[in-house]
């Protein structure tokens, strides 16, 4: 920000903020807030007009409260969580039933019987982060907790491309930048799209949104865009791309046969693959067909792609030879066997031989969050540290359902037979299972197992009014703290706009009472205030300005201030640039010290839905009869997952309270369905209502809904009740990718619809739960 802008913010009264759709100001006035994009922002992110209805909306949590079973009965197993009512108690007395409770877990079952959950987006503040909170309480408190590893978004690519590149955050952060692909790229080639709602989030704050115009000027140079998959809006306007409308879960047989045009037509870089790859020949003769007797070519992927045989050969044709760019999103592998597209996706690049050049190779996952595709901050940021676990125990994110309904069994994940534990409390603070995880009615069953579920939370999400103990906590605008990300220059200090709702308080300030009831209030807060904590945080940022010899004002200066320019690394494309430089002297992270299209790490552990190298293996669940349609459950426009979902701005872009499920007009009218419609959407696992808005853009028997719209059963006493408001998780499927991964396949389920003709049931799901009326 400028020096002109920030006068005009001070001079309004608007205050420096932070989130992780992008930095912004934010004043109250007439008892309302008012937030302001970051000056500096080229595209702002319109989800910040969510704070100004949901900082004091009666979604929020003013007290703390305790289920009424568990505060009359005592902790155990439970069917009444999320059928309960919630009695208000004190401060006092909510931390100390809690610390009571953790105490018997501890020293009863240990440490290794305490789940921390605690999954999420939270605050962008480096201090006030929700997660390394409670993981430094639960490690320093309790002596450690069974943890969760990877991603929902990109959980079986996080466990895959270690063993086939070696560098997660290398190919993901520093490969292919926005800048190369705006100077660069002559054809870009993404499967599943870079729809600019990703990338407009970043962990940490954003303080200015490039990507559009980024393929803006690379569209008007001459650089080609084209689009794979089933949405034409996963690329904006701007990108002026050709969309090719292929079936959901197609995309590693469409990879194939553009592939095996190219060997087939000798336009493959056979010197590239020659000295930078392992495994070749292995894959080559698969692709050509003489291990299975069928060649993966054009007119093979044609009916599996819903690509004609002739568009595919064009393809191929049109990327060889070209400084080409090939990307593939996260959605791709959040489904049934999702290492297979990522892996193909390398093979792909890698046969066109521009893996390590500017603006050419493989890029996976760029425009999936706003921190991929730019440079590295040139200094340490602010990290507060979580301490150490003392629990070696852990499961892969997406599997906890499985974990809490099947403790002591075995089962399979990268290479290892691994047993689930036996977890007597869960403790969540920051984030939403009811929002990532799939099958909720399965959820709710797996919640109901435990002794005693624990939930800091802001409002009344789904996964609170399944809790046993509630305790509300501020909103990011109610708490000071430093806003900053690894790939953005901006240092933001979040100065607080507004006093904090009702009782609310920071988790830091809950985890420093509570473990004092545990006797380690010193160890926690090492006897540091708030400001004390960020003070010391800060430290180490300032002192490596200054041995830059740039700029570095101390603490009390950077807090009056709007925030600071870091400066930042060279785009120098990362290890892969230099592999592509020197194979021999800067050698991947890998076994082989090369690109691995065959893993002979991978082909030993003799997983069938994981082989040795890419192989189409095909959706386990296709639609049929009972359940026609492709539910696509992707990310929201309006909101970050379900965070602040009953703020203006994601309100607005609903119907009649309901979120907006999108179908091609021909799907609709076989239905007897009209624009604006309610409709049932139902399979085998549950059922929801949401609102129909009909469009071209979207492939035919492809039917979308976002994910996010909070969980809002119509008779929470059922075991399987409709949810009136529209979360694609009660339809969604609660299983592993494969064994090697086990990621979550949240994106892709099938469903059947009908229009919705009865009475409208109310949205309840912004509504405080029912609760006694006088306080303990």
């Amino acid at each position: 920000m400028d020096q002109d802008d920030a006068r005009r913010d001070a001079a309004d009264g608007f205050i420096p903020h932070s989130s992780h759709w992008g930095v912004f100001s934010a004043r109250m006035k007439d008892g309302r807030v008012e937030v302001r994009p970051h000056a500096a922002d080229p595209d702002p992110n319109g989800i910040i007009e969510n704070f100004p209805t949901a900082l004091r909306h009666r979604a929020r949590i003013a007290q703390p409260m305790v289920r009424r079973g568990w505060l009359e009965n005592g902790p155990g197993p439970d069917k009444r969580r999320g059928r309960d009512d919630f009695v208000p108690v004190s401060w006092e007395k909510a931390l100390d039933l809690l610390g009571g409770e953790l105490k018997r877990v501890r020293d009863g079952a240990g440490p290794g019987a305490i789940f921390g959950g605690s999954y999420g987006w939270a605050s962008a503040g480096r201090f006030h982060h929700a997660q390394s909170q409670i993981h430094r309480f639960l490690n320093v408190a309790c002596g450690g907790y069974v943890k969760s590893v990877n991603s929902y978004s990109s959980g079986s690519s996080q466990v895959l491309i270690p063993h086939i590149i070696g560098d997660y955050e290398g190919l993901t952060k520093r490969n292919v930048s926005w800048e190369q692909i705006a100077e660069h790229s002559e054809i870009v080639l993404a499967f599943g799209g870079m729809a600019l709602k990703n990338s407009m989030v970043a962990g940490g704050g954003v303080s200015r949104h490039v990507e559009r115009g980024a393929m803006e000027r690379a569209a008007a140079r001459g650089c080609e865009f084209v689009l794979v998959g089933p949405l034409k809006a996963d690329l904006p306007d701007e990108a002026k791309a050709e969309w090719v409308a292929s079936i959901p879960a197609s995309d590693t047989a469409l990879m194939m046969g553009i592939v095996h045009t190219l060997v087939s037509e000798g336009l493959h870089d056979r010197a590239f693959l020659d000295r930078y790859t392992v495994g070749w020949p292995v894959f080559e003769r698969y692709l050509m067909g003489k291990t299975d007797g069928q060649p993966k070519d054009a007119a093979w992927a044609a009916p599996l792609t819903g690509v004609p045989a002739d568009e595919i050969v064009a393809l191929a044709r049109r990327l060889a030879g070209k400084r080409a760019v090939i990307v593939v999103s996260h959605s791709l592998q959040r489904a049934e066997h999702g290492e297979q597209p990522v892996w193909m996706g390398m093979v792909l690049a890698a046969a066109l031989g521009q893996i390590g050049l500017p603006g050419g190779g493989y890029a996976y996952a760029l425009g999936a969050i706003a921190y991929y595709g730019r440079r590295f901050n040139a200094v340490p940021l602010p990290t507060f540290s979580q301490g150490r676990n003392g629990v070696a125990d852990y499961i892969p994110v997406a599997r906890i359902s499985d974990m809490l309904l099947k403790p002591g069994e075995s089962y399979r994940y990268n290479g290892q037979t691994r047993t689930y534990p036996a977890i007597k409390l869960v403790y969540w603070a920051g984030g939403n299972p009811f929002h990532h995880h799939q099958d909720l009615n399965r959820l709710r069953e797996a919640f109901s197992r435990i002794d005693t579920l624990v939930v800091h939370e802001l409002a009344w999400t789904a996964t609170a009014r399944h809790a046993d103990i509630v305790l509300p906590c501020t909103m990011t605008l109610e708490r000071e703290d430093i806003g900053a990300n690894s790939n953005d220059p901006l240092l933001v200090p979040m100065r607080p706009i507004v006093e904090p709702y009702g009782q609310a308080r920071d988790d830091y300030d809950i985890f420093a009472d509570l473990a004092e009831r545990l006797g380690a209030r010193e160890a926690f807060t090492e006897g540091r205030s708030t400001r004390q904590w960020l003070e010391h945080l800060y430290e180490p940022t300032r002192a490596a300005l200054a041995a830059k010899g740039l700029p570095a004002p101390g603490f009390a200066a950077f807090w009056e201030s709007d925030g600071y320019e870091l400066p930042q690394q060279e785009d120098d494309g990362g290890k892969l640039r230099a592999f592509r430089q020197d194979p021999e002297g800067k050698p991947l992270p890998t076994p082989s010290g090369k690109l691995e299209i065959f893993s002979e790490t991978i082909a030993s552990f003799g997983e069938a839905d994981c082989p040795g190298h890419p192989t189409w293996l095909g959706p386990v669940h296709v639609p049929d009869a009972a359940a026609p349609y492709v539910l696509v459950a992707n990310q929201p426009r309006t909101r970050l997952h379900s965070q602040l979902d009953f703020g203006g701005h994601s309100d607005a872009a609903k119907h009649r309270g309901r979120e907006v499920a999108r179908m091609h007009p021909q799907d609709a009218a076989r239905q007897g369905i009209a624009d604006g419609d309610i409709v049932r959407l139902f399979n085998e696992r549950g059922a929801c209502l949401a609102a129909v808005r009909l469009t071209e853009d979207i492939r035919q028997g492809v039917i979308q809904l976002p994910t996010g719209a909070w969980y809002d059963p119509a008779d929470p006493s059922e075991d399987k009740p409709l949810c009136v408001h529209g979360n694609p998780n009660v339809l969604t499927k609660d299983v592993g990718t494969s064994a090697l991964a086990q990621g979550c396949t949240g994106q892709l389920t099938t469903v059947q619809v009908e229009r919705f003709d009865g009475n409208l049931p109310p949205i309840l799901a912004f509504e405080p739960p029912g609760a006694a009326m006088a306080a303990e």
